[in-house]
């Protein structure tokens, strides 16, 4: 049986330190750190959270039709089984070193330094906007993300990402085991130094993006104002479905695109013939196939 707080002003620190099964509605934490520290089998709705510290040291919490502040960051820490459902979350550097995690319908429009070194990851429907997002995180599965904000999810390992519109330069850098679904990338530098990168049905536009990765497959992809591209790429298996802009010391495998503007191949950086393009014209006939030459 849940215990019910309804309606009631809770200020000071640890205003409701170590509860359990607790039923929160229509309720203000005001100033006072740690309100739920320790807390587990938490329901909160309809409340908002104006100071730091809100949720460390959790268990079971479900949170829905709420805000946290700008001034209530560093909110979550080091808690497992969280769901986050049709609320506001302004305050910067939430989630860190926690488990478990379910946002749905979120907006975060100050999130710099959010998700840290998290794992057990869903997002569906969530608004992002600010820099270092997700970084460090594994198992993370995303649908119907718009985030707005550099660096996003480096060191990550796990990634699945559906439907989304990243805007972000040094995106998936440093990161393993990464698939994009039918979303857009807009960003410079995009996945340097990641291992097992796979994109199917995106759009792509990045100065000098794709390079320095190792197992790179692109399926039904546009690159779009998209120059130097695959620099140092290694293990490459990608149809581009236009013309691509440039590309610059690809390592090895496969590119096939309509047509590629230019083509720069330094004979002492790689070995030209570990790398085929297939050029190709718009109804699949074959134009030609060569190996890159300078």
């Amino acid at each position: 049986m849940m215990k019910k707080i309804k309606q009631q002003y809770l200020s000071g620190e640890r205003a409701l330190f170590n509860s359990e099964n607790l039923k929160i509605e229509d309720s203000i934490f005001a100033e006072g750190e740690s309100p739920l520290k320790e807390s587990s089998h938490i329901d909160i709705n309809q409340s908002t959270f104006k100071w730091k510290y809100i949720l460390w040291y959790c268990n079971d919490i479900k949170v829905n039709n709420s805000t946290i502040l700008t001034t209530a960051r560093s909110g979550i820490w080091y808690t497992n089984n969280i769901h986050i459902s049709n609320s506001i979350i302004e305050a910067p550097k939430t989630f860190r070193r926690s488990s478990n995690i379910i946002l749905e319908h979120v907006d975060m429009p100050l999130a710099e330094e959010t998700l840290w070194k998290c794992h057990d990851i869903e997002l569906k429907h969530v608004t992002v906007r600010g820099d270092y997002f997700g970084m460090n995180s594994d198992n993370i599965k995303v649908d119907h993300l718009n985030l707005t904000g550099n660096y996003c999810f480096d060191g990550s390992t796990n990634v699945e990402v559906r439907n989304s519109n990243l805007v972000s330069k040094d995106a998936f850098w440093n990161c393993k085991n990464v698939t994009v679904y039918d979303s857009t990338i807009i960003g410079e530098y995009l996945a340097w130094n990641t291992e097992n990168l796979t994109l199917i049905n995106c759009t792509i536009e990045s100065l000098q993006g794709l390079c320095y990765i190792k197992n790179l497959k692109m399926v039904n992809c546009k690159l779009i104002n998209t120059t130097l591209a695959f620099e140092y790429c290694e293990n490459i298996d990608a149809t581009i479905i236009n013309h691509i802009d440039s590309v610059m010391n690809p390592i090895s495998g496969v590119i096939n695109a309509p047509s590629i503007g230019k083509l720069i191949i330094d004979k002492t950086k790689v070995n030209p013939e570990d790398t085929k393009i297939i050029i190709q014209s718009l109804d699949n006939k074959e134009i030609k196939t060569q190996t890159c030459v300078c």
